[in-house]
């Protein structure tokens, strides 16, 4: 395993960015005995706390903080937002940090089983690839299987911005950044941002 070696202050793992090789490996599935491990839990707890420094991320998977496995973490705020439980779009996620990532849903060795054949346009983001945005062709729908951070097998089905979600951080743990298959992309400079980075 990689574990990312640039840590701050708070000894919370730096985001890598877009040009860092480990982006682009294909991430290692995790052994399901070692999920409860001191190590997984570890990296687990490592990727809630960078996803709580950026105030506009909703998700978060394991190499984006230098660590090769089939980990991704969403922000408990964006399934709130996904169910229709708060009166919130990602424009206005950067407003959402509350700290509890206990409550964030953790994905292990995720594997997508079922995608909708209507797709449509979203506008992504992403904390490895700061302050670029572009729009990218997505399942409207999709049903994720993985195992949570206490080695439970489940079963999710999703739609809207958290089917984005699921195949943005999925994608990461192939190897992809959404600047690979999106479309006008543009630089927005930090001080105009509203929008959230998966």
């Amino acid at each position: 395993m990689a574990i990312s070696k640039s840590k701050t202050r708070e000894n919370i793992p730096e985001i890598l960015q877009r040009d860092n090789p480990i982006l682009r490996q294909i991430s290692k599935e995790v052994p399901v005995e070692k999920i409860t491990s001191d190590e997984i839990q570890s990296v687990i707890a490592d990727m809630k706390a960078a996803l709580l420094r950026e105030g506009d991320g909703v998700g978060i998977a394991a190499p984006q903080i230098g660590v090769s496995l089939r980990i991704f973490v969403v922000a408990h705020e964006a399934v709130a937002m996904a169910s229709g439980d708060r009166d919130l779009d990602s424009k206005s996620l950067a407003l959402k940090k509350e700290a509890r990532p206990e409550d964030d849903l953790v994905f292990i060795n995720p594997v997508i089983t079922k995608k909708s054949k209507e797709t449509e346009f979203f506008e992504e983001g992403c904390l490895s690839v700061r302050y670029a945005y572009g729009k990218i062709k997505r399942h409207k729908k999709v049903t994720l299987v993985a195992y949570d951070e206490t080695g439970k097998k489940t079963t999710r089905g999703a739609s809207g911005l958290l089917a984005e979600i699921f195949q943005h951080e999925v994608d990461h743990l192939n190897g992809t950044l959404f600047i690979d298959n999106a479309k006008d992309i543009q630089e927005i400079p930090p001080e105009s941002l509203t929008d959230s980075s998966l």
